[in-house]
């Protein structure tokens, strides 16, 4: 399978792009500079500059763009958006890199993770880029997509412990009540979800078990 992995250089796309290769996948690194992953192949270029050319011959593509800043948090919908673009109407899946903000915490799907008094102030205003880069997403059939939650405790320095729990909509947490999971096995999921193609033009979300 060919994948490629904007935004490969981070810390979610590095470790996409280790568990891709790891898997034999035939696999290039979307880069903005030096190519820091251990992908052989690599289209140096920001996102916003890439070109359906770019993309034609893969399979699927994984969106792992973030960023902090608040002057550029409406980059993350705005690269789900081109890249949607690029890819419409062809058989190439994008797999989006989400937060968990936007996760349900009721039955009836009107209150989410970050509507409750736990969520803390400082991660609401990328929660809201993400939110907004799902909503791009959910008004898309024109594009084979798949958006993908972490638990609310995204460890980018946790252990591989080569398994998670998979859910949907809604928030979940494990049998001690603890929603987390660390990037390296989020990995495992986005690739796992690159190789089935079991949920397109949905959400789901992982988790430690």
């Amino acid at each position: 399978m060919k994948i490629a992995v904007v935004a490969a250089n981070g810390k979610a796309g590095r470790l996409i792009v280790k568990e891709a290769m790891r898997r034999g996948h035939d696999v290039t690194a979307v880069v903005r500079g030096e190519n820091r992953t251990t992908a052989p192949n690599a289209i140096i270029k920001d996102v916003f500059n890439l070109t359906m050319a770019d993309l034609a011959g893969f399979d699927v593509v994984i969106d792992a763009f973030g960023t902090w800043s608040p002057d550029t948090l409406p980059q993350i919908a705005q690269a789900a958006g081109h890249l949607a673009d690029l890819l419409s109407g062809t058989d190439i899946r994008l797999i989006v890199v989400g937060g968990a903000g936007s996760l349900f915490v009721n039955k009836e799907h009107t209150k989410a993770l970050e509507d409750t008094p736990e969520f803390l102030d400082a991660y609401k205003p990328v929660s809201a880029a993400h939110v907004a880069a799902l909503n791009l997403l959910r008004n898309r059939d024109d594009v084979k997509w798949t958006y993908v939650s972490p638990a609310a405790d995204f460890q980018a320095e946790g252990e591989r412990t080569g398994s998670y729990g998979l859910a949907g909509e809604e928030f979940t947490t494990n049998a001690e009540g603890k929603s987390f999971i660390s990037y390296a096995d989020y990995a495992i999921a986005m690739v796992d979800e690159a190789e089935s193609g079991k949920h397109v033009g949905e959400r789901i979300s992982v988790y430690t078990k």
